[in-house]
């Protein structure tokens, strides 16, 4: 019998290679924010642990060290106010996109089964639910949720659109997927880049969220952005406990295991507050600076309040926007990636230093 291959979209960025090359052509070169990646030295108290930890000759526990498992419980509660958590409500990942993309099949889920995720998101959800052979569905709205949803993803702070779901939305979402017996699970991964506090955003295991139950339950993060450890792969997953444990036994016979040097890092990356307030207000500036020169050009920012990206519109076509940014050497990413339903936005990174911050100014003060 011949071999059904597995059919998955075409990667979006590829789409934007031409216009990244058109950019490059500008004689000041290009500034790229199409990106999130981290261009900031990881910091020196993460880098530290991690070359006293390379004598590394023995096989990593999946699970975690006890350290690492203890420090993600003790960061749940004193930086998101989760405080019921334990060792066996939390396991570390290899990032957090792996664990996005694999959850549906590592839940048992297939089939003719639902996974629903935001109306404007980040593609991996949808393609965890084609690689599990569910079918994803775009909806916001609990009350659009089909019985035969099995998960639901909601990202909080959004990418692309930097909203952020207040207690009482979290709730409602929470209660409609226990009422139809799905998987909820939170990713948080920008939580601690809220630009209307210094505090980070709600997290979906806030007890005034779960009621005190974090029961089909799952908060998934990342150290990528609060820490500048995209290239570390560093991500773990809190919650339900019965749901942990699934994870991990499937995780255990995948080999899906963080470096044991890595595991090291996110220990000392998870006690140290300093270098993740010293990053925020790094970006903070970026923002005010970028919003500020976005929208004297004419474009309007919604949402945006939380993360590393804006979320922009000149009330153009999304993919006319790209190219006239692309003559100026700026690179930006079209809304038409994360939605069918904002085909005029396009998400600008903020993820650029401080020197291409000021040419993109620049270059942004020639669109008005």
């Amino acid at each position: 019998m011949a071999r059904t291959p597995l059919t998955l979209p075409d990667f979006p960025w590829d789409a934007l290679v031409p216009f990244g090359d058109r950019a490059r052509q500008h004689p000041g070169g290009i500034v790229d924010l199409s990106v999130g990646s981290p261009v900031d030295p990881t910091p020196a108290v993460i880098r530290d642990a991690l070359t006293a930890a390379t004598d590394a000759h023995a096989y990593p526990q999946v699970a975690g060290t006890p350290g690492l498992r203890e420090a993600i419980v003790e960061w749940y509660s004193r930086r998101r106010g989760v405080h019921d958590l334990g060792v066996a409500n939390v396991l570390p990942s290899i990032g957090s996109k792996e664990l996005i993309a694999w959850l549906p099949l590592m839940l048992g889920i297939g089939e003719g089964d639902v996974v629903v995720h935001p109306a404007v998101a980040y593609p991996t959800y949808a393609i965890g639910a084609a690689l599990a052979g569910a079918t994803a569905l775009a909806s916001d709205d609990p009350a659009e949720w089909p019985e035969t949803t099995k998960l639901v993803w909601v990202n909080s702070p959004g990418n692309p659109d930097g909203r952020v779901l207040d207690v009482e939305t979290l709730a409602a979402m929470v209660a409609r997927a226990r009422e139809i017996g799905a998987v909820i699970a939170g990713d948080e991964c920008y939580a601690e880049l809220n630009w209307a506090s210094d505090e980070p955003t709600p997290s979906i295991l806030d007890p005034r969220v779960v009621g005190g139950d974090n029961s089909s339950v799952l908060s998934v993060y990342s150290l990528s952005k609060q820490s500048n450890l995209a290239g570390y792969r560093a991500g773990f997953v809190a919650g339900d406990a019965g749901l942990i444990a699934e994870l991990l036994s499937v995780r255990k016979h995948a080999g899906l295991i963080p470096p044991a040097p890595v595991q090291a890092a996110m220990i000392a990356a998870l006690g140290d507050e300093a270098h993740v307030a010293a990053q925020r207000e790094l970006y903070r500036s970026r923002r005010d600076r970028l919003k500020a020169a976005v929208e004297a050009a004419g474009f309007t920012v919604d949402h945006s309040q939380a993360g590393l990206y804006l979320w922009a519109t000149r009330g153009h076509d999304a993919w006319q926007t790209v190219a006239e940014l692309a003559e100026l050497g700026l690179l930006v990413v079209p809304g038409t990636f994360y939605t069918h339903g904002a085909p005029r936005h396009v998400r600008i990174a903020l993820t650029v230093s401080d020197a291409h911050v000021d040419t993109a100014v620049e270059r942004f003060a020639q669109l008005r």
